[in-house]
């Protein structure tokens, strides 16, 4: 005869003292990132939470945005990734495909972005980085206005800096990977803005590259 079902009442039910806050925490996050595939995107928050690792959580709710290639990579995401990942350097193939699963992001654009860089199992977080801004943006310059404003310290609405240091590596990895810029146009345009960071504290805003396209065609 089998045993008898048992029966729990709810004082013999013990329900961890931090559980209820970090339900709440999760349900919050999972509403500021609004992950295509729930169980994938709970399972990378969870083995992150656990190992004590950067969330893949958006700061605040993000509507998706339309890009040159229609994917789903926005700049919200692309920030939880730099997070994650630029303290890795260089950061393995595996890390980053593990890290982009996680946020259900589409593999095919992983696999067209690692293509591009012509990246092998070792990967240099800033030139993959400039790569997703370059997924983003529809120009050159608007790919580096999207890297500044996931790359500052500023607040949302600000000047959106970054050191200029930082500008010049994506901005002369990017103009080589489109391959139509002269080198020449490259070195011209980095030596205008040096002498506009240099008034700035070595940092380089958004305002600044527009102006001095502007001045440039003008």
């Amino acid at each position: 005869m089998p045993p008898p079902d048992t029966f729990y009442c709810a004082q013999q039910i013990d329900i961890p003292p931090k559980l209820p806050d970090i339900l709440k925490t999760f349900t919050k996050a999972a509403i500021r990132t609004q992950p295509k595939d729930l169980l994938v995107w709970s399972a990378a928050y969870f083995n992150a939470l656990a190992k004590g690792e950067c969330l893949p959580v958006k700061e605040r709710l993000e509507m998706n945005v339309a890009t040159k290639t229609g994917t789903e990579l926005t700049p919200g995401l692309l920030k939880i990734l730099h997070q994650q990942l630029s303290p890795i350097q260089p950061c393995s193939r595996e890390e980053l495909q593990t890290k982009w699963r996680g946020l259900c992001l589409p593999v095919e654009q992983l696999e067209s972005l690692l293509s591009l860089g012509s990246f092998s199992t070792e990967i240099d977080w800033m030139e993959f980085f400039a790569l997703g801004c370059g997924a983003l943006g529809t120009t050159l310059l608007s790919s580096l206005k999207f890297a500044c404003e996931i790359l500052t310290n500023d607040e949302e609405g600000g000047p959106a800096r970054i050191p200029f240091d930082t500008f010049a590596k994506l901005y002369t990895y990017l103009a080589h990977i489109d391959g139509d810029m002269r080198q020449d146009y490259i070195d011209n345009f980095l030596s205008n803005l040096q002498h506009q960071a240099n008034k700035q504290n070595g940092m380089i805003q958004v305002s600044n590259f527009y102006i001095i396209r502007k001045t440039r065609k003008e």
